[in-house]
C-alpha cells in the first residue's frame, strides 16, 4: 500500500523540495500552505504521516497538532526554524512524535519519516506484551489498561513497548534514544523525558510501573 504524507509548509520552494524527494521514494504527497488547508486535507484523505511546520499563516503548527491529536494518533513530524528548546518541548506536549530543525537535509527528513511510518513487526518479536494491568498488542499497535483502550502516539507506543519487552531491566537513556530515534539523533535527553512524562500522564495510576532509576535510566516493573 502506498502511504500518504501531508506536508504543511508555507514556503513553496521548501515544500516542493520535500515533496519531490518523498515522491521519488514512492510516497503519495499532499501539500498544504497554511494550517486551515492542512486540517481540510487531513480530514479529506487517509494520511499516514504529517510533516508540520510550526510557523504557519491562518493556524500555527501547534494549533494544527492539537486539533489532529483530538481525533487521530497519526505520526507527526514537526519542522522548526527555531533553536529554542522550549518550543520543541511544547510540540511534544501537544502530541508531536519527532522534530527536525530547518534547514534540514532531505536524507535526514526521509530517515525520520521512514521511522515514523515503519510499523512492521520485527521478526521474532512477541505479538502481545502485558504487565501491571497494561496490555500491548504489537501488530495492531494498540494498548489497553485494565481492558480499556489507551490512545498513545507513535513514539509513546515505542517507548512503552521497549520498556515492557525488557521488563525488570534498567534501560539507559542512551539505549532508549538509540532504539526510538536512531544513532544519528541530535535531540537531547529532555526530549526523551518529555515523552516519558506524556506517557505516564496517559497511563494514570499505572504510570508507577515505569520506574526512574536515578543517574541510570528507566525500567518497567510490576508494582502493587
Amino acid at each position: 500500500m502506498v502511504k500518504t504524507i501531508l506536508i504543511v509548509e508555507d514556503q513553496q520552494v521548501l515544500r516542493e523540495i520535500m515533496k519531490e524527494y518523498l515522491q521519488d521514494e514512492g510516497y503519495n504527497v499532499l501539500e498544504a500552505r497554511d494550517g486551515r488547508q492542512a486540517l481540510e486535507l487531513f480530514h479529506e484523505h487517509d494520511v499516514h504521516l504529517v510533516i508540520l511546520d510550526i510557523m504557519l499563516p491562518e493556524l500555527d503548527g501547534w494549533s494544527v497538532c492539537r486539533r489532529i491529536r483530538k481525533v487521530s494518533n497519526v505520526p507527526i513530524l514537526m519542522l522548526t526554524a527555531r533553536s529554542d528548546e522550549d518550543d520543541t518541548l511544547l510540540g511534544f506536549e501537544l502530541g508531536a512524535d519527532d522534530y527536525v530543525i530547518k534547514p534540514c537535509s532531505p536524507p535526514i527528513l526521509l530517515a525520520r519519516s521512514k521511522r515514523l511510518l515503519d510499523n512492521r513487526p520485527v521478526h521474532g518479536r512477541r505479538e502481545m506484551l502485558s504487565g501491571g494491568g497494561i496490555a500491548v498488542h504489537l501488530p495492531s499497535r494498540t494498548v489497553s489498561i485494565d481492558g480499556e483502550n489507551c490512545s498513545l502516539t507513535h513514539t509513546e507506543f515505542e517507548i512503552l513497548a521497549y520498556l515492557m519487552e525488557n521488563k525488570g531491566i534498567i534501560l539507559t537513556r542512551e539505549q532508549l534514544i538509540t532504539k526510538i530515534w536512531g544513532y544519528d539523533y541530535e535531540g537531547e535527553e529532555r526530549t526523551l523525558s518529555s515523552h516519558i512524562r506524556n506517557l505516564r500522564a496517559k497511563l494514570g495510576e499505572h504510570a508507577k510501573h515505569i520506574v526512574t532509576v536515578i543517574r541510570s535510566g528507566y525500567k518497567f516493573e510490576e508494582r502493587p
